[in-house]
């Protein structure tokens, strides 16, 4: 909880694939994130941090609902994220908050904004049903917009590209707002300022990628040993056919690397805009993303899995009441909407359609310093691209289980096994942590049910958009208001008034 009475304003800034392991603030030797260190330097570090989904659209609606994806139907990145479903913008606005979103958010139906008051950016992905995989020809690629291995041959420079100029227009919309909001005293706020990179195609503006040496970029350990999702997700990707040579991995990693240094730049723009605008002390800031990247770990790329560089994602919480410390308690991004609920701190009770199905539990006691007897828990699920059913995962205290009813199961100590070598689930010594985990996968879901339902939704939505693609196009990508008349100085205003107005801080006469 914030230190005074007063309502903190709450900004989440999001990477969208970006892994703790490749950021200076989680200790990587080589990358640079000085802005993002130096919030973990007064803030809480979260260390066992994990996303509900590792796919781009699922994980944010797991993110922004509280809720697990199959609870909500989110299963892949062509799923409708329904308009009844409340969300932590929806929550924060009836508490009184000013709710706003730039960037990317890849809401998937026609409801764009679900509980912002303001939209600044358009999204960067469709926002139809373009992208629905099919289960029932699960090995078969969808070559229009299925990964592959391109991203890691062609790493490399470029003076510009639709990731760069999406994400240089996510952060000036933002700081514009958050200047705007001091100008006009809107107290408190919540933003949710969302960036592409450093997803792929793996290309950085020069001035990032000479940060770093190509010869000293670490190469990804490939010895592990496979399972059957792995092979499942080579022959996706076409890795398994497309092998790229050691210069290329080497290129993309150095152009992955190049991109978190970008994005960490923006993270230093946002908080120099609230420092500069005198909200600085207020504002409880949150880094996280939404998934991570394999870069060619296990002989892998991008995400779709439950090791460590896909499931696991950044989470540094930094401002008015929060501890500086690490905290190695399993969490993940659903549980984040009870705790902006309780940093909110409204004097009313939030209504029961708000909190009678989340999911998640509020991480306030770990970043007070009140989290003894916290017992941590992440639990993560998959239902989409090469896959033919659903996955789960759990992370609790030092072991991760990952179970599929048509793979063998598999059980890591990640504590003592980080790179999740030994399966431990036929291990003598590990049964009853085996069987435990088991049962929680039982409990769960009804896998089968799950797996119905997926199937049956993937049948509308190809229907829907097979439909829809006839005749004049209806689309419901979001189109950002702008309404120039009203806009710098106009006819109608007196420019002096103008001036002063839109001067902060305000000339002291």
């Amino acid at each position: 909880m914030a230190s005074s009475d007063k309502q903190p304003n709450i900004i989440v800034i999001m990477a969208d694939q970006l892994a703790p392991h490749f950021t200076g603030a989680y200790d990587h030797p080589l990358v640079k994130t000085p802005h993002l260190d130096a919030l973990a330097a007064r803030g809480m570090r979260f260390d066992a941090a994990y996303c509900n989904a590792p796919l781009c659209a699922p994980s944010r609606f797991s993110f922004m609902s509280g809720q697990w994806i199959s609870h909500i139907a989110g299963y892949d990145n062509a799923s409708e994220f329904k308009a009844s479903i409340p969300t932590f913008a929806h929550a924060l606005r009836h508490a009184g908050y000013r709710t706003c979103l730039s960037g990317k958010m890849h809401f998937v139906g026609p409801d764009q904004m679900h509980g912002f008051e303001e939209r600044l950016t358009t999204d960067i992905y469709p926002s139809d049903h373009a992208w629905t995989p099919d289960w029932e020809a699960s090995d078969e690629r969808i070559d229009k917009w299925y990964h592959n291995m391109d991203s890691v041959r062609e790493a490399g420079t470029a003076a510009t590209t639709f990731q760069i100029e999406y994400d240089d227009e996510t952060c000036f919309f933002a700081r514009r707002r958050i200047m705007e909001y001091a100008m006009n005293k809107v107290d408190p706020f919540s933003m949710v300022i969302s960036f592409i990179h450093p997803h792929d195609p793996y290309v950085a503006r020069p001035e990032w990628w000479n940060l770093y040496d190509s010869n000293d970029i670490d190469m990804p350990n490939t010895d592990a040993p496979s399972d059957p999702h792995t092979e499942r997700l080579r022959v996706g990707i076409e890795a398994d056919v497309d092998i790229p040579t050691d210069q290329e991995i080497r290129n993309a990693r150095q152009a992955y690397y190049a991109n978190v240094s970008y994005f960490d730049s923006k993270i230093g723009e946002i908080v120099k805009a609230l420092d500069e605008s005198e909200q600085l002390d207020n504002t409880v800031i949150v880094v996280t993303s939404d998934h991570g990247d394999m870069l060619g770990e296990r002989g892998l790329w991008y995400k779709m899995n439950f090791f460590e560089h896909s499931a696991r994602v950044p989470m540094v919480f930094a401002g008015p009441g929060i501890q500086h410390g690490i905290s190695a308690e399993p969490v993940s991004l659903l549980d984040l909407y009870p705790t902006f609920l309780e940093l909110a701190k409204t004097a009313d009770e939030y209504p029961e359609g708000f909190t009678a199905n989340v999911d998640g539990t509020s991480m306030v006691p770990l970043l007070t310093g009140a989290g003894e007897g916290y017992n941590g828990r992440a639990v993560a699920e998959y239902c989409a691209e090469c896959a033919s059913h659903p996955m789960l995962m759990i992370r609790e205290g030092d072991f991760k289980y990952i179970h599929c009813d048509v793979d063998p199961a598999q059980l890591f100590n990640v504590v003592t096994d980080p790179r999740e070598l030994v399966n431990l689930a036929e291990d003598p010594d590990h049964q009853e942590v085996a069987k435990k985990f088991a049962a929680q996968a039982a409990e769960h879901w009804d896998s089968e049910k799950v797996r119905q339902d997926v199937i049956h939704t993937q049948h509308q939505r190809r229907a829907v958009h097979a439909a829809m693609e006839q005749g004049a196009l209806t689309s419901w990508d979001y189109q950002p208001p702008r309404d120039a008349s009203q806009e710098f100085v106009r006819n109608h205003m007196d420019w002096t008034v103008a001036a002063e107005k839109t001067r902060f801080p305000p000339f002291k006469r």
